[in-house]
């Protein structure tokens, strides 16, 4: 949601085309850099209300802004987009948030702000019948409250600044102002072939007739086609590639398999059969195995690789977040024991020169293993026989991401994990591009996954807390902004004494990173992370006491 986590402040963004393409976590990421264009761009100062907890803001000028940023007044709110009135408190369903929300005046002074118990289930969904309803009654227009000085792009000229409106033998005229003091006068009634420009930054405005636009439209147009073409021809080939298949070590693999220290799930045991059988065919693997945290994916990728490494074949694992990437390299090390694979990681916690010796030894053939970021993408990394590729999380890669290793070898086996497939993957699984092995039993002795989603109320933090360190557990409490971050730790430590607290993001420093994960692992410490890497005391399972 676009408010912080103690609900001091609201983020109300108007019914716009350009708002409604967002998806919630935008407006998340991009908090910052909203309020900071409030301050010089007039489309953000129309569009956005910011509002705090012990403000003064007036009640009437509130609800009359409200009805001109798009949004229907009703007697009880049921989705986005809706807003109501009773007395001094103001319910609201921000386009912008997940839930709707509640502000409590007291005369014209905000006394406080909390979500309300009324959800959207289907974010795009909601969305799409706003935008269908904007386009029907013409409620909002790009060029509503357009003033001089701000920028409109044309669609045949390109970017340009709006030096306002001018009528020239009895017709009205937008003008245009491009460098140079070029100008384009653009006649009312013509203004689809208008929009307005939108950024966090002022854009570069070219000469009327210069070549920049259709070349920068060109490029735009030629890069999806490309990307899209490759995507085809990959998918095409790949029909037609062949590799030698796999054989295997049933020693070696009866050593791997019995000292797994539990039971292997029934379907944990059919996913790793699906994938033995790809990998025995001469064709390319290509399967996604999805289940839930805890429910064993990181043993089906450790048998998997084990199949490419006693193939003398190397495996390249991509995780999303330099800790999971740790924790992966960690498991494996500790599951290949004795067995005579090579395993390295490379990520920023390596120094250089240890990048450089790794690097040299991927080349080389030396490495079996390699485990990291996206830094294995780098063009500096040069495998000497690589052909598994397992990727981690891989609804966090974009697509030229998780195909850019196979344009260098289109013979590549592909092993992607996921506890929730992105939309595309699922398309791609259903239309036989991909195989899929679920894996919706969880193991002996644990329960399925149960996900609570409640207000904020400390009183429910700290019992869930408690509940966790008398079994002996760990936390992690997951906290979604680094400068906040320190805050998050102490106002925890008052809520749970007792705890030993340490907190860890993507922008320590190494000898800090690292530091803390060790005392993480080693000790029982509650996290107030910024990524969400797993653990192995961390309860995956059980309900949470109300």
């Amino acid at each position: 949601m676009a408010q912080d986590k103690s609900l001091n402040k609201l983020l109300i963004v108007s019914i716009t085309p350009y708002f409604l393409e967002k998806q919630v976590f935008w407006f998340d990421e991009n908090l910052d850099e909203i309020l900071q264009s409030t301050k010089t761009q007039s489309f953000f100062q129309d569009n956005t209300i910011f509002l705090k907890k012990g403000q003064s803001h007036n009640l009437s000028g509130l609800l009359r802004k409200l009805d001109e940023m798009g949004y229907e007044r009703v007697f009880t709110i049921q989705a986005p987009g809706e807003f109501s009135q009773k007395g001094g408190v103001i319910d609201i369903f921000p386009i912008n948030t997940n839930q709707a929300m509640r502000l409590d005046f007291l005369g014209n002074n905000i006394e406080n702000i909390q979500p309300l118990n009324i959800k959207v289930e289907n974010e795009q969904n909601a969305k799409d019948i706003l935008k269908k309803k904007l386009k029907s009654q013409k409620l909002f227009s790009d060029l509503k409250n357009i003033k001089p000085d701000d920028y409109l792009v044309h669609l045949d000229h390109g970017v340009a600044k709006f030096s306002g409106m001018e009528k020239i033998k009895d017709h009205e005229y937008y003008v245009l102002e491009y460098a140079q003091n070029d100008k384009l006068f653009v006649p009312l009634g013509l203004e689809r072939k208008l929009s307005r420009y939108v950024g966090f930054s002022n854009p570069v405005v070219s000469r009327l007739g210069s070549a920049l636009w259709q070349n920068t439209k060109r490029k735009i147009k030629e890069d999806v086609e490309k990307l899209a073409k490759e995507l085809l021809d990959l998918y095409a080939k790949k029909e037609n590639i062949t590799r030698s298949s796999y054989i295997n070590d049933n020693e070696l693999e009866n050593e791997l398999t019995t000292s797994f220290l539990y039971q292997e799930t029934p379907d944990q045991i059919q996913a790793i059969e699906d994938i033995k059988n790809d990998l025995a065919k001469d064709k390319p693997m290509d399967r996604i195995v999805c289940g839930d945290v805890g429910f064993g994916k990181t043993e089906v990728a450790i048998r998997t690789a084990f199949l490419a490494g006693i193939n003398n074949r190397q495996t390249a694992i991509i995780c999303p977040t330099t800790i999971l990437a740790n924790q992966h390299f960690n498991n494996f090390k500790k599951r290949f024991g004795a067995l005579p694979f090579n395993i390295s990681l490379i990520s920023r916690l390596q120094t250089k020169k240890e990048q450089k010796k790794i690097i040299k030894e991927v080349k080389e053939g030396n490495i079996d293993i390699l485990i990291g970021t996206h830094r294995i993408l780098s063009a500096d990394i040069e495998f000497k026989n690589l052909q598994l590729l397992i990727i981690d999380d891989e609804q966090r890669f974009g697509v030229k991401q998780k195909e850019k290793l196979r344009q260098k070898n289109p013979s590549l086996d592909i092993l992607s994990l996921s506890a929730t497939p992105i939309p595309r993957t699922i398309y791609l699984a259903l239309s036989s591009f991909k195989n899929i092995s679920l894996m919706q039993t969880p193991p002996q002795g644990r329960s399925a996954i149960n996900t609570n989603i409640l207000p904020y109320n400390k009183k429910i933090i700290q019992q869930a807390i408690h509940f966790e360190l008398q079994r002996n557990g760990q936390v992690y409490f997951l906290h979604n902004k680094i400068q906040t971050i320190e805050k998050t730790k102490s106002d925890l430590e008052k809520l749970v004494p007792e705890a030993t607290i340490s907190y860890i993001h993507g922008r320590m420093d190494e000898k800090e990173f690292r530091f803390a994960q060790c005392k993480y692992h080693y000790h029982r410490r509650c996290f107030a992370p910024w990524t969400f890497p797993g653990i192995p005391n961390k309860r995956k399972s059980g309900k949470i006491p109300h």
